[in-house]
């Protein structure tokens, strides 16, 4: 696969909101966090996982592409798909292990916390199932468009599934929230990848042209959802027991439309500069970012910041902490090697946009 730099960038935007939504979260004093700098601040680190499993989507869409341009069979290319959806469900269990090894928490409660990386290894799967039950691009939309949609409608209802609440707990997680088990489940968080997989396929374009035509659909159609998402929500209730900022259908497009919007601005950005940027490098080192943080921010190496910090200062030092991550992202890349990074020209898109 030609790597796409738009794409890496907006990744490594992701990693700097999804920074910023746990650095707040875990360091901002609880009496700031009625006022709305601080609201608006988890409403746009809200974006974060989100935007990481629909760029994983995309991806991985990319990848199959580029794999069947190579002469692989359609089997092999899904069983690849699927292998590389476990290998990430197998790093999220890894994953849990190091939190209670370096943090410790509640047995077993910290071992099964779903994070994003259950539910990105498990929607990669799924989607690299309804990706190989067709042999065209057509039925293979479908398919993923469909079950994203029933992922999408049915969250409220097994919100308030008496079935659900009747499973074991760490069943439970998978399908709703509750407190301890962290803030992702399965529904609806599967339809952004499996929708990013959608935009793959249609961005997976052999010239230049084909691709820009498909970035200025985005720039068109992202906001048109997202903006009749947003209008929805003043329509009459389906789901009464739902508020639209806990797993409403309407929120749920919002987002999708925002995601969608954000690769046509990405493209234009990496017209625009065209040299090395920090920001890409943060998004080729997404998976070591995230491994390493998370632990740092909320764990036993800054208990002593734990909710004390005021916003301003939790401000400063997110500043502070994203320049010491890029410093380890550079370590990194020198100790373990680099994975052989293309030039910054080369991951430029084309100038015609």
């Amino acid at each position: 696969m030609s790597r796409k730099g738009y794409l890496d960038w907006l990744r490594g935007v992701a990693v700097l909101i999804m920074v910023e939504a746990h650095l707040f979260d875990a360091w901002v004093r609880v009496i700031d966090r009625d006022d709305r700098p601080y609201r608006w601040a988890l409403v746009v680190g809200g974006f974060s996982a989100p935007l990481f499993l629909f760029l994983a989507g995309v991806a991985m869409a990319l990848a199959i592409g580029a794999r069947l341009r190579k002469g692989l069979s359609t089997s092999q290319v899904a069983a690849l798909a699927r292998r590389r959806g476990w290998q990430i469900l197998g790093l999220a269990i890894l994953f849990r292990l190091q939190a209670f090894v370096v943090s410790r928490g509640p047995f077993p409660e910290t071992l099964l916390k779903v994070d994003i990386l259950n539910v990105m290894g498990v929607s990669m799967v799924l989607a690299a199932l309804l990706w190989g039950l067709g042999a065209r691009n057509t039925p293979r939309i479908a398919a993923l468009v469909g079950t994203a949609m029933l992922f999408v409608f049915i969250t409220p209802m097994l919100r308030s599934a008496s079935i659900v609440a009747s499973l074991p707990y760490p069943l439970q997680w998978y399908f709703k929230a509750v407190p301890g088990s962290g803030a992702f489940t399965l529904f609806p968080w599967v339809a952004f990848l499996l929708l990013g997989v959608v935009i793959g396929l249609w961005l997976d374009q052999p010239r230049d042209a084909d691709e820009r035509r498909v970035i200025r659909a985005l720039a068109i159609t992202g906001p048109v959802i997202a903006v009749c998402g947003y209008l929805s929500a003043y329509l009459p209730a389906v789901y009464p027991n739902t508020t639209f900022w806990s797993g409403s259908p309407t929120y749920f497009f919002v987002r999708l439309g925002v995601l969608m919007a954000a690769i046509p601005v990405a493209y234009l950005w990496n017209v625009w500069f065209t040299g090395w940027s920090p920001i890409r490098d943060f998004g080729i080192a997404s998976l070591f970012v995230y491994w390493i943080h998370v632990e740092m921010v909320y764990g036993v190496p800054s208990l002593w910041l734990h909710k004390t910090l005021t916003f301003e200062a939790s401000i400063a030092s997110y500043f502070v902490f994203v320049l010491f991550l890029f410093g380890l992202v550079k370590l990194k890349d020198r100790v373990v090697g680099s994975p052989g990074h293309p030039h910054p020209r080369a991951l430029a898109p084309s100038p015609g946009a």
